[in-house]
């Protein structure tokens, strides 16, 4: 890989991201409802977190403690200017706007909290890229609607997405409507895989229930959330014609595990399967390869013509994406490589590929695979990476120095695939926000050990410890990288 480096343009975003409910805490103040991450058990490496009904006294629930960013934002923030971020990007705590997700009327708590924390980015010079729906809709919608499952909740998040356009209409430009929406295409009987369901549409299933009845909740569900999504995204031009707003997925590649026919064929069935979100958010309609799956499968049976009319008219103006690593996929030998039930390939090793401690491959030459392929299905759209970063754990000195050298390098070699991307390939790429800039509760296994920042909490997977931040030598290679716009990489 060549090593060489370019300066990207004045303009790029640089910066960092987080999500509300992994960082805020203080789940219950302000006003705050119940929301589906507050009902998440902590779990670990190869251990499920466990979805409760309700919440149950002496579990441990790491949302609920988060880093105390409701009450520490400022100081925070503070580190972030430091480093020279232009951008950052977090979500706003649909539950703290509209507790139960059908209220009436708004919060007005929650709605001043996030007029406080937009006016501090602004006053810094940080520029605010806020997700409506980051993995923690209501619990309430949930247990009275069958969340995203129910037509009825386009409804509850079209009316509060508008009153928060109509709040911070002068204070955010970027917004993103639903994120890692695509996460939930790779539903499977494995228990691991019920968490992408629950984090994106609020749906949880009972052990009887099959495959093919997962799969045709997920596509219903999915549907819904893109019509609200186009919904959002016409209202909030309307209400700001300067607005910004964007769909989300998460991209891992796919490669095909050998050239033969077979494993291509179902390389290529496994990228439809997948990609038909970003498809209806840039297009503003379903790709005829799925339009003929669930007219065959009967999936997705209400859709209707308004529904077609409101894709149509709510494109997005760009596409966020979340890159951590790339996906190995070879055909089942007994199937037939078509989209039949969304399980037509398997995922298998990548011998050229590294892994982390949590046994997920890094493949910095992926995301400008990633990238151009975009840029191939997309022409001219423009990308915002807003994830990309690497769990590790992190070991405080005697000295309260922490040396995270495999961080600089994955970052390092990640933002080196980009600038190729940018200035070799011409995609337009728009900003690099990596994930995690201050350690935060893993949205995965829930754990605080796996940490992601530049700046580093003293704060165990109980929630225990003093809050402290501190600097990691990541957080001053960063900071060289934003100051020289990314020509200063080693």
């Amino acid at each position: 890989m060549s090593k060489e480096t370019y300066q990207l343009s004045q303009d790029f975003l640089w910066g960092g991201a987080i999500a509300a409910h992994q960082a805020e805490g203080s789940w219950q103040k302000g006003g705050k409802g119940i929301s589906i991450a507050d009902v998440l058990t902590a779990g670990g490496h190869n251990l499920p977190r466990r979805i409760t009904d309700g919440i149950i006294d002496n579990l441990n629930y790491p949302n609920h403690h988060g880093i105390d960013f409701y009450d520490t934002y400022k100081e925070d923030l503070a580190l972030m200017a430091e480093m020279g971020f232009k951008a950052f990007r977090t979500s706003i705590a649909w539950t703290r706007i509209f507790p139960n997700g059908d209220d009436l009327e708004a919060n007005e708590e929650g709605l001043a909290f996030y007029d406080n924390l937009f006016d501090e980015m602004n006053r810094l010079g940080i520029e605010p890229v806020i997700t409506l729906q980051h993995f923690e809709m209501p619990y309430h919608l949930v247990e009275a609607y069958g969340g995203w499952s129910n037509r009825k909740v386009i409804d509850f998040f079209v009316k509060y997405a508008e009153v928060v356009f109509n709040r911070y209409h002068n204070k955010v430009k970027y917004w993103m409507t639903h994120n890692e929406i695509s996460n939930q295409t790779a539903i499977s009987d494995d228990p691991l895989y019920q968490f992408l369901i629950w984090t994106n549409s609020g749906i949880r299933f009972n052990e009887n229930t099959t495959l093919r009845d997962k799969q045709k909740a997920m596509v219903q569900a999915g549907h819904y959330e893109l019509v609200a999504s186009a919904r959002v995204v016409k209202i909030g031009h309307e209400i700001n014609p300067d607005f910004v707003i964007g769909g989300m997925v998460n991209v891992a590649p796919f490669y095909p595990a050998t050239p033969s026919p077979t494993d291509m064929l179902a390389w290529q069935k496994a990228r439809q399967a997948r990609d038909w979100f970003v498809d209806v958010h840039v297009h503003g309609e379903y790709p005829s390869d799925m339009e003929a799956f669930f007219k065959r499968s009967g999936f997705r049976s209400d859709i209707t013509d308004q529904d077609r009319e409101d894709l149509k008219n709510g494109s997005v103006d760009y596409m966020a994406i979340s890159y951590y690593n790339s996906t190995t996929v070879s055909a089942i030998e007994e199937k037939d490589s078509e989209i039949d039930d969304f399980s037509n390939f398997k995922v298998v090793k990548n011998e050229y590929i590294k892994t982390n401690d949590w046994d997920w491959g890094i493949d910095p030459q992926g995301l400008r695979f990633t990238l151009n392929e975009m840029n191939e299905m997309y022409p001219e759209l423009k990308i915002m990476i807003v994830e990309n970063g690497i769990g590790a754990y992190d070991t405080v000195e005697s000295d309260n120095t922490i040396h995270d050298p495999y961080r600089i390098d994955y970052l390092r070699e990640h933002i080196r695939e980009v600038e190729k991307a940018v200035i070799l390939d011409g995609i337009s790429v728009i900003g690099f926000l990596s994930w995690g800039p201050i350690d935060i509760v893993s949205a995965g296994t829930g754990e605080m050990k796996k940490r992601y920042g530049y700046i580093y909490v003293d704060l165990d997977d109980m929630g225990q410890g003093s809050g402290k931040r501190l600097k990691k030598d990541s957080f001053y290679w960063y900071k060289s990288v934003i100051s020289t716009n990314g020509k200063m990489l080693d």
